[in-house]
């Protein structure tokens, strides 16, 4: 049964120590992505890995930590604005509504932005009807 989220809400992303951070829903967007930066490529052990850091020193939540993912694959996602932009892909889960599910997320430079985590379509379709004069409905139920 798919539930209903609002426009805004928070979420927890339990491998990347991330609790009750702000989400935007997102339906014009098809993929979900995250504020990164500091995003290296680089090999160790004739292995591709990527490092990166979650948010912004200034956002409440950053917490300094350094992420290294081996499994990841690149993207071309177009923005908006119309300009496309290759982004690197990672896997992990979210926590929302009490249940844990799998997503990717792209890392992109969201720093301008008012929402760290943007969920998009390919996340949202078959789990969430989206009602947009809602907000906040899964941390409200939150225990």
């Amino acid at each position: 049964m798919k539930r209903i989220i609002g426009r805004v809400d928070k979420a927890d992303f339990p491998e990347l120590a991330l609790n009750d951070i702000d989400i935007k829903v997102d339906t014009g967007a098809y993929t979900s992505s995250i504020h990164s930066h500091d995003i290296q490529e680089m090999t160790v052990n004739d292995k591709k890995i990527i490092k990166f850091k979650l948010l912004d020193p200034s956002h409440d939540l950053y917490n300094e930590k350094e992420f290294t993912v081996n499994d990841y694959k690149k993207k071309v996602v177009k923005s908006s604005n119309g300009a496309s932009e290759r982004r690197i892909v990672v896997k992990t889960i979210i926590k929302i509504f009490d249940e844990v599910f799998p997503i990717e997320l792209t890392l992109s430079e969201r720093g301008e932005m008012k929402y760290p985590v943007l969920l998009g379509r390919k996340f949202l379709t078959k789990k969430f009807i989206v009602d947009t004069s809602k907000k906040n409905i899964s941390f409200k139920l939150k225990t």
